[in-house]
């Protein structure tokens, strides 16, 4: 696809003023790289704090994630960087997990490895699959049809119920792309890679990373940030101030009715957001193709819920005893343990779709939940973390939408969502107080319009054009009919970090060194910056080859990413 070159006036010489909307990763690490090579900067942010969907909030005194808890890849990915360098401890969990089938038994360890391997096989199969055939598949063709189609391929000798056993497995998908496996699109699954290295979980939260990520633009020296400012409206007809053959300037009006007005504003609004407003919210109204593209791309429904107990019960006091002793004396770590049946319990609980629950038969309310009492000390708490999805996590954000948090009815509905899943792990007994929560958070994306009521991108069936769709939201800058306009985000990224705070960031400072090319400005160097970003060139046919070229071997895939 040809790229689409900023149309607006050569401007070389002339510094701009340019207003970066959202504070997210992406505006964050846009204004950082403006403000450094001299660029004057307004931050416009609709809440009262920075960060986005990057939040922390508190579950029984313990700082937790409400948006993203992982790191896709650790090789060159400048989200890493950060960590190390604010010292921010990550782990790479191991994979092993408890799982509890649709009855609520739980399986052995055997049968759970198993299963979780052959889908992992087939996924990096479908992934191949999608990445040689895309231009054939039917774009009604989901990911789940995949499976279910190697399974009668390769699977004849299984009887029904390993087949069915499989075919749940296949499900716990859905919380890697925030809606069901089986409206993922296969033809564009190649889109959900991510960067080569270990996908790691932030043990010590994004608190430290965000607040490094957001050091510039929270100096009033050198960006001026405005909270509590939601911009509800972009005019691009207006004429200049100054008449006839100035330079063309961008007026945006704010919900209290304000306007301002700047020479190039980048709008880091999630995709949600867009799909929302796109049709109102900009004169002229967007070229055709740029609002199909936001249309088309999918916006997920990925929330978490953390249950904090007084201790962890589904551990036995020798796994903590022995959890303490690996963090004091790491050397010694997995020496001298008992059998794993014995005395240990995983890290991740997976539980399928579960019959002893009342919901809607097609909706599948299958649950991967994260122990926090594994996390190396000393972010280790007695918190479970579930991850939900799709019509489930719509169900449960309905449910508690508009009660106080922490209140009793909110504790009461969000007890009863959870106590049939945590009351099968291990010594749980529903007289001992330990196993009794003490609190419980939710997260409510979809209910929150500045975060455009869902949680990151994602491809469903029935997608023709994903990756055309991609490229056009990321060329959106400089379009003849919005000039001074730019889209910056995660659903603006480079493929291989798509729905990721890494594509964010990405996004964030490529669109700041495009508009730096346009008017001359050189743009200083600094450790975090990466040749991965649109480094200000345009060609999107070429950045796409040298992505392509720098494939891993084997399927990386995101998820998780909020």
């Amino acid at each position: 696809m040809q790229a689409l070159r900023h149309a607006g006036p050569v401007a070389q010489g002339r510094t701009p003023h340019v207003a970066v909307v959202g504070a997210g990763v992406a505006g964050l690490r846009c204004s950082d790289v403006l403000a450094r090579a001299g660029v004057r900067v307004t931050v416009l942010e609709a809440r009262n704090r920075i960060g986005g969907r990057v939040h922390q909030g508190e579950s029984g005194g313990h700082l937790v994630d409400m948006g993203p808890n992982w790191i896709h890849g650790t090789k060159g990915n400048p989200i890493m960087g950060l960590a190390e360098k604010t010292g921010t401890k990550v782990m790479e969990p191991e994979e092993e997990g408890a799982l509890f089938d649709t009855g609520g038994i739980r399986r052995s360890d055997a049968e759970a490895v198993d299963l979780s391997s052959k889908i992992w096989e087939m996924v990096v199969g479908a992934f191949k699959h999608s990445d040689d055939h895309s231009a054939t598949i039917d774009p009604q063709t989901s990911l789940f049809d995949y499976f279910k189609s190697q399974l009668a391929e390769t699977e004849t000798g299984v009887d029904s119920k390993k087949r069915q056993d499989l075919l749940h497995e296949a499900q716990m998908w859905g919380p890697f792309v925030g809606d069901p496996v089986e409206k993922q699109s296969l033809k564009f699954f190649f889109l959900e890679e991510c960067i080569e290295g270990e996908n790691v979980f932030v043990a010590g939260t994004y608190k430290d990373i965000l607040r490094e990520i957001g050091r510039t633009a929270t100096d009033p020296a050198k960006v001026d940030l405005r909270l509590e400012t939601e911009v509800v409206h972009f005019d691009t007809t207006a004429p200049s101030p100054a008449g006839a053959g100035a330079e063309h300037k961008v007026t945006v009006r704010t919900a209290t009715g304000e306007t301002l007005t700047f020479d190039e504003v980048v709008i880091t609004c999630p995709l949600g957001w867009l799909k929302r407003n796109h049709t109102t919210a900009f004169a002229p109204a967007l070229p055709p193709r740029l609002s199909a593209a936001i249309e088309h791309i999918n916006y997920g429904r990925l929330e978490k819920l953390h249950v904090t107990f007084p201790t962890a019960f589904w551990l036995s006091q020798r796994q903590e005893q022995q959890h303490q002793h690996d963090e004091a004396d790491p050397k010694h770590k997995h020496k001298h343990r008992q059998p794993l049946e014995l005395s240990t319990y995983p890290i991740f609980t997976h539980f399928h779709d579960p019959s002893y629950i009342p919901h809607a038969a097609d909706e599948a309310w299958n649950q991967s939940v994260v122990s926090l009492a594994h996390l190396p000390s000393p972010h280790a708490h007695p918190t479970l973390l579930f991850y939900m999805y799709g019509p489930c996590a719509t169900h449960v954000v309905r449910s508690v939408q508009g009660l106080p948090p922490h209140s009793a009815e909110y504790n009461a509905v969000l007890t009863a969502f959870a106590e049939p899943f945590y009351s099968r792990l291990p010594h749980y007994s529903a007289a001992d107080p330990s196993c009794t929560p003490t609190s419980l958070l939710m997260t409510q994306w979809q209910a929150d319009r500045f975060a455009g009521n869902g949680s990151y991108c994602n491809f469903q069936v029935g997608l023709e054009r994903g990756d055309e769709d991609i490229e056009v939201m990321r060329a959106a800058g400089g379009i003849s009919s919005t000039r001074g306009l730019w889209l910056a985000g995660e659903h603006t990224a480079p493929f291989i970090a798509l729905g990721t705070t890494t594509g964010a960031w990405w996004s964030g400072e490529g669109v700041a060194r495009r508009i730096c090319a346009a008017y001359g400005v050189d743009v200083p160097e600094d450790a975090m910056a990466s040749a991965m970003a649109i480094t200000g060139h345009p060609d999107l046919e070429e950045e796409k080859k040298v992505l392509d070229a720098s494939k891993p071997d084997a399927a990386n895939l995101a998820g998780l990413a909020i």
